[in-house]
């Protein structure tokens, strides 16, 4: 073979070589989310997600509240589908990476059995994002920045005048009934949340895939769980207050309950730039649990009221049919009911929880004054199996502290 042809041969190997790159690097840009969201990935991922989307911080508090250490759980177990575990085996069985649990405002048991987690590590909260919405929400109609839970989207979002969001009031949102069809199927690549994710992640733009839905209900009377539906209350948020949801965040919330680390949104790629109200969220585990103690002491800290409390009764149940345990659809688990943006439990103690795709909790009981955080980095968004042993566990263990064995 003559030296030209050498050349030409390299010319195309390297030629074929660049083109597979472009091809890896272009199918990797379709399909980062799966990539990023699955195991191992997503334990860095879950903690890091300002190193893949722009970012807008939440300061913490001036001065950190202290959470005294008193260990409280030695010996725990549960007992789930016949079989008794320890923590260890449950944070093996359901890929916790960071939790902590509180009682009666102490700090009586916190582990990191993630890799990339630790008491300083940011965690991608996802949907437990809602609740803190919903918090902020209702400090500003507290405020009367936001006017009345009746009052129709359109009135604070002209924009979507004419289009399915044209209609349904700020409670409808509030209690995942707009009746706007939005499909939360995280598996079909041609769902709504498929479309949403790539507007949010591939430059597309929020606000037209938004006016796109189609009406599927009227207002108020179907539950239909809907990333969107809180992401329109996040836009209400910052169009009443004139602020960023970061900024409204730090101002009405992260700055008075004496938080330790900076919070922060990822916000969109597209310009203009926006935090997703339903799903954006990172922080740290004990700020979290200090926003659950918030919730589990009926919206006061230290003798400073921070949420209304009117606004956390309504977060342990909303009293509509549609909305109770066992109520919200065939394709949901039987125990979780819904209200105020909450995922409310069964039974006469009206525990609540702020819940996060791929694991992740805000577990309130005030009855026994316990929060429980765990983040987790499961290798699917859902996972009925884990939820369910991840419910059994919280509910033994709040039953244990309450009884107040092993303290």
């Amino acid at each position: 073979m003559g030296t030209g042809t050498r050349r030409a041969g390299g010319a195309l190997a390297i030629g074929a070589a660049v083109a597979g790159l472009g091809a890896g690097a272009s199918w990797l840009w379709r399909n980062q989310a799966a990539v990023a969201f699955s195991r191992p990935v997503n334990e860095w991922a879950f903690t890091h997600m300002s190193a893949v989307l722009p970012s807008e911080t939440v300061p913490r508090a001036s001065t950190s509240r202290p959470l005294p250490f008193e260990p409280g759980l030695r010996g725990f177990t549960y007992e789930h589908r016949g079989a008794r575990r320890t923590l260890a085996e449950l944070h093996a069985r359901t890929h916790t990476t960071g939790f902590a649990v509180l009682h009666r405002g102490a700090l009586v048991h916190e582990e990191y059995p993630g890799r990339f987690a630790s008491p300083r590590a940011r965690f991608q909260l996802f949907s437990l994002t809602k609740s803190v919405t919903s918090l902020l929400l209702g400090i500003a109609l507290e405020e009367g920045t936001v006017k009345a839970l009746d009052d129709k989207v359109v009135s604070y979002l002209p924009e979507l005048v004419g289009s399915a969001y044209d209609g349904p009031t700020v409670e409808d949102l509030l209690h995942m009934s707009s009746g706007v069809e939005f499909v939360e199927d995280y598996a079909d690549p041609e769902s709504s949340f498929a479309r949403f994710e790539r507007a949010v992640s591939g430059g597309g733009s929020l606000l037209g895939l938004v006016r796109s839905l189609p009406r599927a209900a009227e207002p108020g009377g179907t539950f239909n769980y809907s990333t969107v539906d809180s992401q329109v209350l996040g836009w209400i948020l910052e169009a009443a207050t004139g602020t960023t949801l970061a900024q409204y965040a730090h101002s009405r919330l992260w700055s008075r309950i004496g938080t330790e680390r900076d919070a922060y949104y990822f916000l969109t790629r597209s310009r203009p730039r926006t935090a997703l109200g339903g799903g954006s969220l990172n922080a740290a585990v004990r700020d979290m649990a200090r926003v659950g103690l918030v919730m589990a002491r009926g919206g006061e800290l230290d003798g400073r009221r921070i949420v209304p409390a009117a606004w956390v009764a309504r977060s342990r149940g909303a009293g509509l049919a549609h909305l109770a345990p066992g109520a919200l659809g065939a394709d949901l688990p039987r125990h979780y009911g819904y209200a105020n943006q909450w995922w409310t439990l069964d039974g006469e103690r009206r525990s609540f929880t702020g819940i996060g795709i791929h694991g992740q909790y805000l577990w309130v009981d005030p009855d026994a004054d316990v929060v429980v955080v765990k983040t987790s980095a499961w290798n699917t968004a859902e996972d009925e199996d884990k939820d369910a042993e991840t419910v059994a566990a919280l509910t033994a263990l709040v039953a244990r502290l309450e009884a107040g064995a092993g303290r």
